[in-house]
């Protein structure tokens, strides 16, 4: 399993931070390679609640939330990869209060690729600095859309 880690303090409030998280449907909002997203499941958002993510490429993904704490984040297990060469991805996002510093959000994904050594190789070269960048804008539009 590879592991890739990614956080940034934003000037304001962890409720401000939760308020745009926690609309759980609209990541697309604030993702930049998010084209579009398909609710799945329906009513309050929670474990069980599920979304399709559609890419600017057009591949996409499913992800399920696995654990929710309102106000501090939730981790999601992601499946039907299509196109992409994944068998396993975790995400986790936290939000954690900093005081007058505004609060710090952590976004972490553990994912394992396809193809055996050749996939781990890929998935620790090419495929770990894809999902750096991916999580970089992900905070840089979450906090632009917190703004």
């Amino acid at each position: 399993m590879t592991k890739i880690q990614r956080s940034l303090t934003m000037p304001a409030t962890s409720d401000a931070i939760w308020a745009v998280l926690g609309r759980y449907m609209h990541i697309d909002d604030f993702a930049p390679e998010v084209s579009s997203v398909e609710a799945l499941t329906h009513g309050e958002n929670g474990v069980g609640s599920k979304r399709r993510c559609v890419f600017k490429n057009g591949s996409s993904l499913v992800e399920e939330v696995t654990a929710w704490t309102p106000g501090k984040g939730y981790r999601v297990r992601a499946s039907e990869f299509g196109t992409m060469p994944l068998h396993h991805m975790n995400a986790e996002l936290e939000v954690i209060p900093m005081g007058a510093q505004g609060a710090r959000v952590v976004w972490s994904v553990d994912y394992r690729v396809k193809y055996g050594p050749l996939g781990w190789l890929l998935g620790q070269t090419m495929m770990k600095g894809m999902m750096g960048k991916v999580l970089d804008g992900n905070l840089k539009g979450l906090a632009d859309q917190v703004q």
